[in-house]
């Protein structure tokens, strides 16, 4: 009995459809085991940042193990039905725009390697719509460094999406 309950189970492990490393499998295990014994000692369902702690690993690496083990579910999977027409996965998660979310991402990863100084004076002159002026007076710089830095930290970022 035990060699069958064996081969079953490395047929699951290794037939899965997304193959998932051990280590993240058991850390999957142990964060969900403690998220158990945390809810059946408070009465409540822990947060993350409760099962990172109590486990003391990082909040990230328990997010990512939890989202590893979860099974993949078809975009044609119906997630609503009145008999009518079913709406599936697909319909809620595409917009016809698939290009806009990698867009975002690549933007995304751009702007994070840039120093904290650009960082700021962007988000100053495009999400506050401050001037260049202004932006200077508020960081202590001229108007003409706020504007080269400003040129260079917008190149960074065009040379970053294209590569």
């Amino acid at each position: 009995m035990p060699m069958i309950i064996g081969e079953v189970r490395r047929f699951l492990r290794d037939n899965n459809a997304v193959r998932v490393s051990r280590s993240m499998r058991d850390t999957a295990y142990k964060a969900i085991q403690c998220k158990e014994q945390l809810t059946a000692q408070g009465g409540r369902e822990p947060t993350v940042e409760e099962i990172s702690q109590a486990l003391s690993m990082k909040r990230e690496d328990v997010v990512v193990a939890l989202e590893a083990i979860v099974e993949p579910v078809s975009l044609y999977e119906p997630v609503f039905s009145d008999g009518g027409d079913a709406i599936y996965i697909m319909d809620q998660v595409g917009d016809g725009n698939d290009q806009d979310w990698l867009e975002e991402i690549a933007i995304k990863q751009a702007i994070r390697g840039l120093s904290d100084r650009e960082k700021r004076i962007l988000s100053l002159r495009f999400l506050e719509g401050k001037t260049q002026m202004e932006v200077a007076g508020e960081v202590g710089i001229s108007q003409a460094q706020v504007s080269r830095l400003e040129k260079g930290a917008l190149g960074k970022i065009k040379k970053e999406i294209r590569a």
